[in-house]
C-alpha cells in the first residue's frame, strides 16, 4: 500500500491488488498513510500456493477491479 499511496500522490494512477486475507491490514496502511479512500482491488486468498492456470484465473478476476479503480467506478459498476 506504500507504493500505491506514494505513486497516487504523485497523480499516477494506480490499483493495488490484494488478496482478501489482507483486507484489514490494507485499510490500516491507507489510513495510517493519510489515504483512506484507496480501495484496493480484492481478490480470492490464497495465491501464492496456486498453480499457474489458477494464478492466471486469479488474473482475470483482477483485471475489472483494477480497470474500475482507475476509472474511478464503484465496484458495483464493474
Amino acid at each position: 500500500m506504500h507504493d500505491t499511496v506514494s505513486l497516487e500522490t504523485l497523480g499516477i494512477p494506480t490499483a493495488a491488488v490484494i488478496t482478501s486475507e489482507f483486507v484489514e491490514e490494507a485499510r490500516t496502511q491507507t489510513h495510517a498513510l493519510g489515504m483512506p479512500k484507496i480501495e484496493p482491488a480484492v481478490i480470492d486468498h490464497p495465491l501464492s500456493t496456486l498453480p499457474d492456470s489458477e494464478i492466471e484465473a486469479r488474473a482475470r478476476q483482477a483485471l475489472p477491479l483494477v480497470r474500475a479503480i482507475w476509472l474511478g467506478l464503484e465496484a458495483s459498476q464493474v
